[in-house]
């Protein structure tokens, strides 16, 4: 079974950045559209940055838009999410997921591979 794998989280102080990475254990990750969420304790799963199958395009959540950027490497199976001038309200579990077609909708992503356990951020001083 196909399954994801999100690390790079932990405990930063605000202003503070971290690099995710998402590994997936399927070859053909290529053909899948990419997209980032997170979920904050007590709160729904949010949409935070989608990437699509060529890499060309990006879409970030406008509460993160200009501390964020989105990267894949098809060839290694993985994705990564800069996250930069960190602050308390991200605090968050934050997952990776794939689909067949590039969307901005959290809910669009995890129809096709199971949802990993995700990386935990913590943002405290």
């Amino acid at each position: 079974q196909v399954h994801l794998v999100e690390t790079g989280g932990g405990l930063v102080q605000p202003g503070g950045s971290l690099k995710f990475s998402c590994s997936v254990s399927e070859r053909t990750v290529k053909k899948y559209a990419m997209a980032w969420s997170r979920q904050a304790p007590g709160k729904e799963r949010e949409f935070v940055a989608a990437i699509s199958r060529s890499g060309s395009a990006t879409r970030y959540a406008d509460s993160v838009e200009d501390r964020i950027h989105s990267s894949r490497e098809d060839g290694d199976n993985k994705a990564y999410l800069q996250r930069d001038s960190l602050a308390p309200v991200d605090t968050a579990v934050y997952y990776c997921n794939v689909a067949p077609f590039f969307s901005t909708y959290a809910t669009d992503y995890g129809n096709l591979i199971p949802w990993g356990q995700g990386s935990q951020v913590t943002v405290s001083s």
